[in-house]
């Protein structure tokens, strides 16, 4: 029998931001044109490399802002590759700056107020790149509050990022709906208490980590209902 996910009790809806409003794979339809058959692999490796750096330097202590972590990532992609051109580089770090959000993520994000929700971004991204974010996609007054690991100075998945939410918000972390389509970051809130909800549009395995989500979409459209939000 298929258990019924139990989100009750939910009083805050928080977003990672990066492929969970903001869509990723937009940059690949946005490069596509100079980099060809090239722009999938290397927007696939800058993110990866994006991801692990963000990790190492948690790890080793080193920490810097996602900004500095992007160019870094991008350098390498760059140069793994064999593509040296200062001009595509700088068009390339912009586009963190000039999002697209996934077309659902207004109406939900609208339906979540309208519903009483109070809702918020946590994302690793630095404050400027998430101010410019939510400017580009128009998604400003759509959350009640931005908040960056900047603040703790560790990237997710560590806890002391999560809690931001619970300090920010004064709940009880089972009082935190958390949406992501990024799993490793859905295990690390998930570990940390939150409900969560799994954005999985690519339809891609569960990680066999210690913790997982409560509930799995194939978009964000379907959140509203699984916060019982009409």
């Amino acid at each position: 029998m298929t258990r019924t996910p139990d989100f009750s009790g939910v009083s805050v809806c928080v977003f990672d931001a990066y492929g969970t409003l903001f869509d990723l794979g937009s940059f690949v339809d946005r490069f596509r044109g100079q980099l060809g058959a090239q722009a999938e692999t290397l927007v696939g490796l800058w993110r990866r490399k994006q991801l692990e750096y963000s990790w190492l330097r948690s790890l080793m202590g080193r920490h810097t802002d996602f900004w500095h972590v992007t160019g870094e990532s991008l350098d390498y992609a760059l140069a793994s590759l064999g593509i040296d051109n200062p001009s595509l580089r700088a068009r390339l770090m912009e586009a963190w700056l000039m999002p697209r959000a996934f077309p659902e993520a207004d109406q939900v994000l609208a339906r979540l107020q309208g519903g009483g929700q109070r809702t918020a971004i946590l994302s690793n991204g630095s404050p400027s790149m998430l101010v410019a974010g939510l400017n580009t996609t128009g998604l400003s007054d759509r959350v009640d509050c931005v908040l960056s690991v900047e603040k703790v100075g560790v990237f997710k998945p560590h806890p002391s990022t999560y809690k931001l939410v619970t300090d920010q918000f004064e709940v009880e972390p089972k009082q935190v709906c958390f949406v992501s389509s990024n799993s490793w970051d859905v295990a690390g809130a998930a570990a940390f208490g939150f409900r969560v909800a799994w954005v999985n549009r690519t339809a891609a395995g569960r990680e066999n980590l210690p913790a997982g989500p409560d509930a799995v979409l194939a978009d964000l459209s379907g959140l509203p209902a699984l916060l019982g939000v009409g």
